[in-house]
């Protein structure tokens, strides 16, 4: 290959990186700015909305980005993506309220849902014959950087500069990461010369996600399992389900085929997906509750444990996309799969006098598996289809991974809550009310001040055996999910050269 192909092959890939780094790093580097934001906005009714606006955003996008780009320039919808998260990101920055800042970031999330999308297809389109899983590989390993990053580069913006500079920094990455697609950046594809876009498919799929996204998200916490609110809720959410099913099989160039789910490598590799997902992120979402509630870690040795986890998701990408050539997408997946059942089973052996050491080298192990997991699936979910879908099977791996990480996070938060109080009600504890309250909205109240004055006597260490006995349930479904990955990899067909 000429040295100036190479060069330009390094350009958009460096360009398309950018992007993606982008939207990964940009919900993690709010939680350190959020107090600081609120403080001088006030809107503190509207917190949760800063996170979840952006979050459902990007979710509903997902798969009608990748229906696009299998029927109109890759280029153009990225460009469009790019250019619409940073002009967001700019009006996110000059916020007067927090009504303002919900708005943009629901913007936010939308380019976020096309950058997720569209950059792995790029990817896909220039990587070098062979070279596919080493190339896809460094996308993965962007989100154990961000991790790593995120966090931290928040707490510096805030301290060292103002909270506004957090959306502000998007500018000069996404002019670079914009110039790099618009200069270099070529179509691969032939696109079709008549394109029919599912537009009743689209708004049922975004409806039933967005439903399903909320259910799970405030069911058993902003709003009671059984209430009238949260019943219709999920009434709407079925009847938007069906009805795109039923759209979808009459349309002439349906939004997501659903046949498409009889091929078994593109079902199966989307259900490990789902499922290792699923396991990561509620291990990601309750570990530091574990070592902060029940071993009373600091919140800096907590980071620092979560930390090899998110290193370990970057290490087992970047490592399995240069073996991928020897054990192929399937061994790749089982291995993945082996490697998280293995760490979910060492959680099982946590206790209240668990070492950090110990905790450290556990979440090292489920990374690697995740890291393993991210790229195998999505390989196997691309060979599935022709390279005419090539867009709707990259984004709906990306949305199936979306998917499990909320509901895994939904169902064993509910899990979690539901065993604490019930541990403190059979101790004879009596919580005042606005502490259950703000136990059943978000664990993580528990390690607030204010929530602590409000204790009453003597019931901190009883405390801490309940989340002990809530967070070991979290860990018991991660286990069991982390091996329903492996046994669905074990059925993924190979498919023949």
């Amino acid at each position: 290959m000429a040295a100036g192909n190479k060069r330009v092959r390094f350009w958009i890939i460096v360009a398309a990186l950018l992007a993606l780094f982008l939207g990964a790093l940009d919900a993690l580097v709010m939680s350190a700015a959020m107090p600081t934001i609120i403080s001088e906005l006030g809107g503190l009714h509207l917190y949760a909305w800063a996170y979840s606006s952006y979050f459902l955003a990007r979710a509903v996008s997902l798969p009608v980005f990748g229906k696009l780009s299998d029927l109109f320039a890759v280029k153009k919808l990225l460009l469009f993506s790019i250019a619409l998260f940073v002009s967001a990101s700019l009006a996110a920055g000059a916020s007067g309220s927090m009504a303002f800042l919900v708005g943009t970031r629901v913007f936010q999330g939308i380019g976020a849902g096309g950058i997720f999308a569209l950059v792995y297809v790029v990817l896909s389109g220039v990587s070098e014959p062979g070279e596919r899983a080493k190339t896809l590989s460094f996308a993965s390993s962007i989100w154990g950087i961000a991790s790593l990053i995120g966090p931290t580069l928040g707490g510096f913006i805030v301290t060292w500069f103002s909270w506004r500079w957090i959306f502000f920094i998007n500018l000069p990455i996404g002019l670079i990461s914009f110039a790099g697609i618009a200069f270099f950046f070529k179509e691969f594809r032939e696109m079709p010369s008549q394109a029919h876009l599912d537009w009743p498919g689209a708004l049922l799929l975004s409806g039933s996600i967005l439903g399903l996204l909320l259910i799970v998200m405030t069911g058993g916490r902003v709003l009671p399992w059984f209430s009238l609110e949260l019943v219709f809720m999920v009434g709407v959410t079925l009847c938007l389900g069906v009805g795109f099913c039923r759209v979808e099989q009459q349309a002439a160039d349906p939004i997501l085929d659903i046949s498409f789910f009889k091929y078994p490598a593109f079902a199966l590799g989307n259900l490990v997906a789902f499922c290792a997902s699923f396991a990561i992120f509620s291990l990601f979402a309750y570990a530091p509750l574990y070592l902060q509630g029940a071993l009373g870690k600091s919140p800096l040795q907590v980071g620092y444990a979560m930390l090899s986890l998110s290193l370990g998701w970057s290490v087992g990408s970047l490592f399995i996309g240069r073996v991928m050539h020897r054990i192929g997408p399937k061994g790749a997946a089982i291995w993945g799969s082996l490697l998280m059942a293995a760490g979910g089973a060492l959680t099982l052996v946590f206790s209240e006098t668990t070492s950090m050491l110990y905790c450290f080298l556990v979440f090292q192990v489920s990374g690697l598996g995740m890291g393993c997991i991210t790229l195998s699936t999505l390989l196997i979910v691309q060979d599935s289809l022709g390279p005419e879908n090539l867009g709707v099977a990259t984004s709906f791996n990306q949305f199936a991974r979306t998917l499990g990480g909320t509901i895994g996070v939904g169902v064993c938060g509910g899990l979690v809550t539901a065993r604490l109080i019930d541990r403190l009600e059979n101790a004879g504890t009596q919580l005042p009310p606005v502490l259950l309250e703000k136990l059943q909205k978000s664990m993580s109240s528990m390690f607030q001040e204010e929530f602590r004055m409000l204790l009453p006597q003597g019931v901190e260490k009883l405390l801490q055996t309940a989340v002990f006995d809530g967070v070991f349930l979290a860990f018991m479904v991660v286990f069991a999910v982390a091996l329903v990955s492996l046994i669905l990899s074990a059925f993924i067909p190979v498919k023949k050269q």
